[in-house]
This record gives structure tokens, sequence and C-alpha cells, in this order.
């Protein structure tokens, strides 16, 4: 599903199991990496190739630390405590995130309990201290902030030795030996083949910079502030309201118009889905995001491999139990909703200064919420 919202009465796709979806995030990158070489090793114009190399190495990336992970961080990958912990940790392992472990235990409790969008929530923390927004900043000061540390090596070095950091620390040995000896193996081979060029660009490119832009894109536009003055802060009105859908695409061009008016409208349109909202969705908005406010309001439950059809439906059947859903069309206008929270946002209640009193854990781990 391309723009992440079914439509009305559109019946689920009988193959999206998560024996799919797990499949699905397994191969995307080895394709990826796979037309990458190809490109590498041809050269000339055939360099061309690491831009849909890079692409499908993140995109599987993405699905597997934002949709796999997530999914087994519940125990609702398979509902199997075991096999969930093997894949969850396999998946740090190979992507060099939090450990598994950790992330489960912080992300049910920090995230997913009275302390959502508190300064005990990794993602208030990640906004406030790791890409130093604040309330009071305007919306531009916002995206000129969250654009320097987009495009800073100082950033982005910080970033990977968190991530670093936030495996290696409480991971099970099973995690760092499988770490050690995927990436340990990976890097000698090519440094005695003489390939490690090839390895840096294909493989460490989408994995450190590329896999941590789309983190940033993508916290900021996961969950709104709470507004200001607002004492009661719990129940589903409170915690329904900190979360929108992310939907990719714009409306269509008006009928009607001139024909040239409408010839300029329709190419506009056409370019922008192939440019702007399509490389947002398979790299960004991956997998199961779209529906992210759907997960919020059940985190277990358990037809979540048909995240976008299970939403609709509850969408469709009025909410019941829940105020209505809200919803974002496009990563540029979901940005703004979050930016205008936090600028309006409680300045005493989002204060920095509490936060390390609060939570000891490595800053950039934040970002793996």
């Amino acid at each position: 599903m391309f723009t992440g919202k079914p439509l009305s009465g559109q019946r689920p796709f009988g193959w999206w199991t998560p024996q799919h979806h797990l499949a699905h995030a397994v191969l995307t990158p080895v394709l990826g990496v796979a037309v990458g070489v190809v490109g590498w090793t041809g050269s000339g114009a055939w360099l061309l190739l690491l831009l849909p190399g890079w692409a499908l190495t993140l995109h599987g990336m993405r699905n597997l630390r934002m949709m796999i992970f997530h999914q087994c961080s519940h125990r609702n990958m398979f509902r199997r405590r075991a096999v969930d912990t093997a894949i969850g940790g396999a998946i740090s392992s190979l992507l060099i995130v939090q450990n598994f472990r950790r992330y489960s235990r912080e992300h049910v409790s920090d995230h997913h309990a009275a302390h959502h969008m508190t300064l005990r929530d990794p993602t208030v923390q990640a906004f406030l201290i790791s890409l130093d927004l604040h309330p009071g900043m305007t919306r531009r000061q916002m995206y000129r902030r969250v654009a320097g540390k987009a495009c800073s090596p100082l950033f982005h070095a910080a970033f990977a030795w968190g991530r670093m950091r936030s495996f290696w620390h409480g991971s099970m040995k099973g995690e760092k030996i499988a770490a050690v000896v995927f990436h340990g193996t990976a890097l000698t081979v090519t440094i005695a083949t003489g390939t490690w060029p090839a390895f840096l660009v294909v493989w460490c490119v989408p994995l450190f910079p590329l896999f941590q832009l789309s983190n940033v894109l993508r916290l900021c536009c996961k969950h709104t502030f709470p507004a200001p003055g607002i004492t009661e802060k719990r129940g589903r009105e409170y915690f329904g309201s900190l979360t929108n859908a992310v939907f990719i695409g714009e409306a269509v061009p008006p009928a009607g118009l001139p024909p040239a008016r409408r010839v300029r409208a329709w190419s506009r349109w056409v370019l922008r889905m192939l440019f702007v909202h399509a490389p947002v969705r398979f790299c960004v908005i991956t997998g199961d995001t779209p529906a992210h406010d759907f997960h919020h309001r059940y985190p277990a439950k358990k037809d979540w491999a048909n995240y976008l059809f299970t939403r609709q439906e509850d969408l469709e059947k009025g909410c019941p139990g829940w105020p209505p859903y809200t919803s974002a069309w496009g990563l540029g206008a979901a940005i703004d909703k979050v930016f205008d929270s936090l600028s309006t946002a409680d300045p005493d209640e989002f204060d920095v200064g509490r936060i390390r009193d609060v939570s000891k854990r490595e800053l950039f781990a934040a970002f793996e919420d």
C-alpha cells in the first residue's frame, strides 16, 4: 500500500502475515547489497546503481528495525518469547542498534505506559537533548536545527557511537557473538581481498548515515507533545491525542483547470509522487509506521501484520472506546504538527535540565523507541 491508507471497505491482503513481513525485510537488503555491488564493480555509469542499491538496503533495514524488531519487543511477532527474542537479538546484532533486552524493557515501561511523552520517554529525550529542540522555538528554527544536525558529520559520528554503546552495554551474550562474527568476518574478508571500499560504500553508507537520517525524520513526525494546561494526563482521550497517522501522497489536481494549468498541475503532482512521496514511503515511513497511532491504541493486537486494514476497520466502526483518529498527509505536514506542538508545549514540563535526573541512558539510544 503506497499511501498507507486503504480504501473504504477494502479487504486485507491474505498474504500479509508475520512470515511475509519478515521475509520481505530480510530479502530486500540482500537484493540491495547485490545491486550495489554490481554498481560498484561496474564503475562509470554503473555507479548510478548505488542509488537503488542504497534505497533497497535502507528499506530492508528500516523494516527490520521499525516493524520486526519492534513487534518482537511486544512479543507479537510469533507470540513465542524464545523465538521473538532470538529474532530481535539477531536484528540488533546486524544493525548495531540498542540491544533487544534493554529496548524491550524501556520501550514498554517508558514509551507505552504512563510515561508516554514525558521526560522519561525516549522520544522526548531525543527531541530535547539529541536534536536540541525546545518549547518556544518556531517551526522554522526547528527545521533549521534538524537540517544542521542531519548534515553534520559530528552528529552522525556521535549517533553511530551511541548506537554501538547502546548495543553493547547489557546485550545478551548471543547478540555480542553474532555482531562480532558478522561484522568482524565481513571486515576481515574485505580487507584481505582488497574490497573494503565496496564494503564501506555498499553496506556502511545505508547502515550509518542513511539509517540515521531516516531515523531522525521518522522521529520528527512520530508523536505530538501535549498541550500546556492539561491536568488529566491519563486515559484514552489523552493518550489517543498524542499520535497521528502519517499517510503518504497528496490530492490530485482539481478537475476543470484550463489546459495549460492542467498540464502543469498534473506534471507537478506526478513528479512529487515519484521523487518526494515515494522515497519517503520507501525509506522513512516504512512498513506499518503509517498506522502507528493504531499500534499505540492496541499494542498487543494479534492481527498486526494487516496493520493498515485493521486501523481502517477500527476507523469505520467509529473507534469504539477511543477518540477519533487524526492524520497528516505527507511527511512535511506530519513534521509540522509535531514541531508546532513542541513550540507551544509547557517549557517547565519539558525543561531539558531535568532529564539527567530522570534517565542515565545513552542519549542517542533514545532515537530507538
